[in-house]
């Protein structure tokens, strides 16, 4: 194996093919695939399950344009966490960076675990080593990051592009050969609203969901630092990457709605394929299923390659050990990334459930880093009016200020409505504090 460098720079070959196919990857998973059947339950109506992903799909599209003014800014890898601390100090910095790892170790035990589980539907024999393999998986993919970021963001932008053609060609699929289901079957009367008589619950249910479908959208923001010219490219990396996920997430709904029956969609764990074996029968599983590991393969590819880079950042202020800073020859942070393969692999022989029930958690965390990052482009405008600024956010302030209130109204409504979950989170800024104060001292000792 290449011996960590003691030159503890990340290397500049990124560009424009590069940002797209890793914001895709990095967004795109099961959750187009599997929140449909949740949300109809909850919404019941057409028209409010089109109108709830479509309002997601604007924050998503107006983050964005707040993000590449940071991106730009401060080009540095770590996004969120290197915004917020520049705004607001080391603390700040740490939590907003911890979680964000944290909470992404979370998510890549958990789509390794589910790729093991689909990978045992075609493989029989493997049923009951789950978690061996997806560990299995897991080392395989830090061996290829391991090798260099060429070799990494080479394997991201194949499997970025069949994700890409496989959903295209799912909704075309759905049009040519599927029949459109009457309006009669084309509303839910036992939906959550009608059960409840509320909006609230089931809307707030909805949103979270799809949140947790859309992050992502910012994730050529990591990379800014390895970028051959993020000034340029950052731009149409992360606009780009984003109109192509809100086209296929809206298109994919579409077809789905197209073609379901909403009694059926509300039950549905899988609704893409269900959709498909509604068409071709139930010998069609088998190419879902083929999908969906390719699918979470680009996103937990994706997750390897930007979740160290935090931890890398980290480090460099003095917030992370010392040691994490070291880069190998490849351009891969050379302990960040094993350190990070080696949590997401004790979540998933801790358990499948202790994957899912942090994945959970780390929606509230997730929303918690694009407010931090809206917080923090308002404030560094106020803190270095001189920062160079390449790229401006469009109608500011008006715009990030409105973006905050709606992610922090967000975060509000989740606590109220998720208590269960939401307590883990508040029990962890809580914690976050004197966790802090101990790695500053230990890093004085160093």
């Amino acid at each position: 194996m290449t011996q960590p460098s003691p030159k503890k720079e990340l290397l500049k070959i990124l560009g424009v093919g590069f940002g797209i196919a890793v914001t895709i990857g990095g967004t795109i998973g099961t959750g187009i695939l599997r929140k449909p059947g949740p949300i109809a339950a909850q919404l019941g109506e057409p028209w409010l399950i089109m109108g709830v992903w479509i309002a997601v799909s604007l924050y998503a599209f107006l983050g964005t344009l707040c993000t590449i003014e940071l991106g730009t800014s401060v080009p540095k890898a770590g996004a969120w966490y290197v915004y917020a601390r520049r705004a607001f100090g080391d603390y700040a910095g740490f939590v907003v960076g911890i979680n964000s790892w944290m909470g992404t170790c979370a998510a890549l035990g958990f789509g390794v675990y589910t790729m093991s589980e689909y990978l045992a539907l075609l493989i029989p024999s493997l049923l009951g080593y789950e978690p061996y393999v997806a560990a299995s998986i897991l080392l395989i993919l830090t061996g290829i990051h391991w090798i260099g970021l060429a070799l990494a963001s080479t394997f991201q932008n194949v499997m970025s592009f069949l994700k890409a053609i496989g959903l295209f060609t799912f909704v075309a699929v759905c049009y040519i050969y599927g029949n459109e289901i009457s309006s009669a079957d084309a509303t839910l009367t036992t939906s959550k609203i009608i059960q409840t008589g509320s909006f609230i619950g089931p809307i707030i249910f909805s949103l979270q969901a799809i949140f947790y479908t859309y992050d992502g959208w910012h994730t050529a923001a990591y990379f800014t630092e390895e970028d051959e010219n993020p000034t340029k490219n950052l731009p149409k990396s992360m606009i780009g990457g984003v109109l192509l996920i809100i086209i296929i997430y809206l298109l994919c709904n579409l077809a789905i709605l197209y073609i379901l029956p909403m009694n059926e969609l509300a039950n549905s764990k899988l609704a893409a394929a269900d959709s498909i074996k509604l068409i071709f029968g139930e010998g069609s599983a088998k190419i879902v299923t083929i999908f969906l590991m390719i699918s979470i393969l680009g996103i937990v590819n994706a997750q390897m390659l930007f979740n160290p880079r935090v931890l890398y950042s980290m480090s460099r202020d003095g917030l992370f050990i010392n040691a994490a800073t070291y880069v190998n020859k490849g351009g891969t942070p050379a302990l960040a990334m094993p350190i990070t393969a080696a949590v997401a692999v004790v979540l998933i022989l801790v358990g499948k459930e202790a994957c899912e029930k942090l994945s959970d958690i780390a929606t509230f965390f997730f929303v918690l880093g694009y407010a931090s990052g809206f917080a923090s482009l308002l404030m560094l405008r106020k803190k270095e009016p001189l920062l160079a600024r390449p790229w401006k956010v469009p109608a500011y302030p008006v715009l990030p200020i409105l973006m905050l209130i709606i992610s922090l109204a967000f975060l509000v409504s989740a606590v109220v409505q998720d208590i269960s979950s939401s307590k883990y989170s508040i029990l962890f800024l809580v914690l976050s504090y004197p966790i802090f104060l101990a790695v500053q001292r230990l890093n004085r000792k160093d």
